[in-house]
C-alpha cells in the first residue's frame, strides 16, 4: 500500500479516525497528491487487518471533510486542493485537536504563557 498506515490497538482513538488522521495529514503535507487513488476499502481492511466498518467510516468521513472525491465505478481520489485550501484544512484540523486539548490544561490550571513554554519546551 503506498499509504503510509498504522494502526494502534491501545490508542484509545477509534480506528476510523485513526484512518483520517494519517490520511488527512498526508495530504496536506503533500505525500499524497490530487488524483493519488486511494486503495479500495476492502483491501485497506484486509492489508490492515481490521473490520472494512472503520476503513468505510474514513473514507466518508475524507470525503466530508473535501479531502477526497469518490468516482462512481473507479474509486476514491484526492481532492484537487489549491495550495491556500491545503493549508486552510491543516490549520483546521490543528485548531480542532487544539481546541479539546486547550480545555484540558485549562482545568490542570495552567496560563496560556506556561502553555506556550511546554509547548516550545518539546516542540523540537
Amino acid at each position: 500500500m503506498p499509504m503510509n498506515l498504522a494502526i494502534s490497538g491501545v490508542s484509545g482513538k477509534p480506528i476510523y479516525r485513526q484512518l483520517f488522521d494519517q490520511i488527512s495529514a498526508q495530504i496536506v503535507k503533500g505525500q499524497l497528491t490530487e488524483g493519488f487513488c486511494l486503495p479500495p476499502i476492502r483491501t485497506v481492511a484486509m492489508e490492515l487487518r481490521i473490520s472494512v466498518i472503520p476503513v468505510k467510516k474514513a473514507w466518508e468521513e475524507l470525503e466530508r471533510a473535501g479531502f477526497i472525491v469518490t468516482m462512481v465505478g473507479k474509486g476514491c481520489f484526492v481532492a484537487p486542493l489549491k495550495a491556500h485550501e491545503l493549508s486552510d484544512k491543516r490549520d483546521e484540523l490543528a485548531l480542532e485537536k487544539l481546541k479539546k486539548d486547550i480545555e484540558y490544561y485549562k482545568a490542570l490550571g495552567m496560563s496560556a504563557d506556561e502553555l506556550m513554554g511546554l509547548i516550545k519546551r518539546y516542540y523540537d
